[in-house]
Formats: C-alpha cells, sequence, structure tokens
C-alpha cells in the first residue's frame, strides 16, 4: 500500500481523465501529497490552462484512442466524466453507450488497464438520479458474476440463486431503473475495488453558491477508509478566528501534509473557513442581501469579488469571466490570464464545466483512508 505521507520529493503519480483547468487535480494533488504526470483533454483551448500550469506532464488527447499498454503507470487515476447527460438540467440520456457521460466506460478501461492505488471521481448530482446501462467489462458474464458455488455464508449450503427475492434489492424489479452512480459504483467493484462517495455542496466551505457535487474515492479491496463523523468539516457555530491552530474541525486534518507549491494556497483557504466574517457597510452597499455570502467568500479566498458582470449594450451584460474564476475558488487569472490564449466565452465554459479544489479537497479529506 502506498504510503500519502511520503516525502515530497517522492509524491505519490496521479493520471489525469477529462483533466478541464485541474481543479480536481488541484485538490488529489494537496490531499495526497502528489504529482500529476500526464492527461487526458480533448478541448484544445482548455488543454493549454492545463498544460501552463502542469508544463511537464504530456497530454494523453482522446481517451477513445489511448493504449493504456503504453501509458506510464500511476499511483492516483482521478477524472469527471462529462455531466451532459446526467446532468438535472440536461437531457439526462443517461450514462449509456453512445453518450457523453457514457465515457465513464473508457475510464473504468484505464482503471483496469492501469491498476491505481487509488480512484478519485468527481460528477455532478444528477449521477444519483438519471439512469443508466451498465454494461460488463469484457469476459464478466451474470454467471462469473453469481456463480452456483457462491453462498451467503460460510455455514450454509443454500446459494443465492434460492435465497427470497428483496424487492428493494437493485435489479429485482424491472420497474426500478439502475441510476447512473449504481453504475459506476458496480462497475468499481467488478474491478475488486472497494469506494466510498459522498455528496455535498459548495455552500459548505463557504462559496456563496450551492454547486451541489458527487466525490468518489475507490481502493482495492481491503483497505479501510476512515470512518464517518471525525469532525473535518468547519462547522458555522464554531468559535474562534481564522487566525486559530490547526484542529479537527478544520477543511483539512491537522496532520495534512503540505503538497506541491502549486496547491500550498488551498491550505489558507482551509485555514480561513474557520471563525465569523464581518460584514461592512461596503459589503452592503455593493451587494445588499448578498453581502454576507460574498464578504465570507472573499475572506476565504483572499481576495475582493471582481465585478460581476459586462455590459454589452446591443446584448445586455453577461457574467465576467474572472468573478466566475473567484466564484470556483481559483487564484486570479488561473483560466483568464490573456496569455492563456481563452476567449471569454472559452474561459466561461472551462469554467463552467471546472471543479471547485477546496470543495473537492474537503470531500477526499473526509474520504481518504488513514
Amino acid at each position: 500500500m502506498h504510503d500519502t505521507s511520503r516525502p515530497a520529493e517522492h509524491p505519490l503519480r496521479v493520471g489525469s481523465l477529462f483533466s478541464g483547468y485541474g481543479g480536481l487535480d488541484l485538490a488529489v494533488e494537496h490531499i495526497f501529497n502528489a504529482e500529476t504526470v500526464w492527461f487526458s483533454e480533448l478541448n484544445e483551448p482548455v488543454a493549454r490552462v492545463f498544460a501552463h500550469h502542469w508544463p511537464a506532464a504530456p497530454n494523453l488527447g482522446d481517451i477513445t484512442t489511448i493504449d493504456w499498454r503504453a501509458v506510464e503507470p500511476v499511483d492516483i487515476l482521478c477524472g469527471g466524466f462529462p455531466c451532459q447527460d446526467v446532468s438535472t438540467v440536461g437531457k439526462q440520456t443517461g450514462l449509456a453507450p453512445g453518450t457523453r457521460s457514457g465515457l465513464w466506460s473508457h475510464m473504468a478501461v484505464a482503471i483496469d488497464a492501469l491498476q491505481p492505488e487509488y480512484v478519485v471521481i468527481e460528477n455532478v448530482r444528477g449521477l444519483l438520479s438519471a439512469p443508466a446501462v451498465r454494461n460488463h467489462p469484457e469476459g464478466a458474464t451474470d454467471d462469473r458474476c453469481n456463480p452456483d458455488t457462491a453462498t451467503p455464508g460460510g455455514d450454509t449450503t443454500a446459494t443465492l440463486r434460492e435465497m427470497e427475492p428483496d424487492p428493494w434489492s437493485m435489479g429485482d424489479d424491472a420497474a426500478r431503473p439502475l441510476r447512473a452512480a449504481g453504475a459506476v459504483l458496480g462497475d468499481l467493484c467488478d474491478l475488486r475495488l472497494d469506494a466510498e462517495w459522498i455528496g455535498l455542496p459548495a455552500s459548505l466551505i463557504g462559496a456563496p453558491h450551492y454547486r451541489f457535487r458527487i466525490f468518489i474515492l475507490a481502493h482495492p479491496e481491503g483497505h479501510v477508509p476512515h470512518p464517518t463523523g471525525l469532525g473535518l468539516l468547519p462547522r458555522r457555530g464554531d468559535p474562534g478566528t481564522s487566525e486559530s491552530e490547526a484542529g479537527n474541525d478544520r477543511a483539512v486534518a491537522s496532520d495534512h501534509r503540505p503538497g506541491a507549491a502549486r496547491t500550498r494556497w488551498l491550505t489558507e483557504q482551509a485555514r480561513r473557513t474557520r471563525g465569523a466574517v464581518v460584514t461592512n457597510r461596503g459589503h452592503l452597499r455593493r451587494w445588499g442581501r448578498y453581502a454576507p455570502a460574498i464578504a465570507r467568500w472573499e475572506h476565504i479566498t483572499g481576495r475582493p469579488a471582481p465585478t460581476p458582470a459586462l455590459l454589452n449594450e446591443a446584448k445586455g451584460p453577461r457574467p465576467a469571466p474572472e468573478f466566475v474564476e473567484w466564484l470556483m475558488g481559483l487564484p486570479a487569472g488561473w483560466v483568464t490570464d490573456p496569455g492563456r490564449g481563452l476567449t471569454p466565452n472559452q474561459q466561461i465554459a472551462a469554467l463552467g464545466n471546472g471543479v471547485l479544489p477546496l470543495q473537492a479537497t474537503t470531500a477526499l479529506d473526509l474520504l481518504r483512508p488513514p
């Protein structure tokens, strides 16, 4: 088993799929003291952003064309496969062959080929409700998954096939469809991985928006992750200030070792989630009823909120990319720096499809093994 507290000069290696601007990678590197060594991103403008921040990591390109036998092995494989078909605001075609979200099957192939120690998955809340058509991995059949010799315990001779059906169990009732999350977790099980998952909103870590996301952490069978309820999330009622010493109610555990310099700002963001934030008159004049939420996120990110909208006489106001970047908790210019070469529309699209690093960090800190 890999040691997640190994020295920085020997970091865990990360392979990144559906990489976007690298929000999930930032969280994975930070929590596991790791380093991303390659990525896969088909969208060329967004790939430029990732390549700028990870200049030594090659882009493997289209996930459907990668020969995994020729890819450098990694300790952690992470990715947020496309959400269009499972999102509640999309067509909800579901997780099925031929859909964008169906690209999950290619991530499953990569897991099977690379055999990483950890798999990190992120997706939208619709993963819990969207339907799915689950394909068995190559060579897997119903007979292999449920052999006649299988028994529920060592002291009984009854086979699983002879047990009374449970109407609440998955698959007993054809009218109860398989959900996308169930398909993903089932595939991970077929790959002999244990998995833990959590859903949480960005507002839980102080962001001024809801943005609920699902995070899954999988690892080889038999490795027991953290039990729940360790109090690692900040509680709004806790006393203290942002200058307090590290404690068990931090979004990052007190024994956490900062990863690469690229992610050290996440330590500061997590530290600032504690304590009350006072809203001043300037916030009230500019933001009105949104003032408390804006003031808190300014405190956590360590920088003031940019202008939220750009005015255009012909088309009216539109969201300012710099403001959306701030909403995602990213350092200024991470996506919007002119040197990245993205148009405003490309910046908005990249940010809208991305992962909020502090939210992912909080989720992984709750899920990671001890």
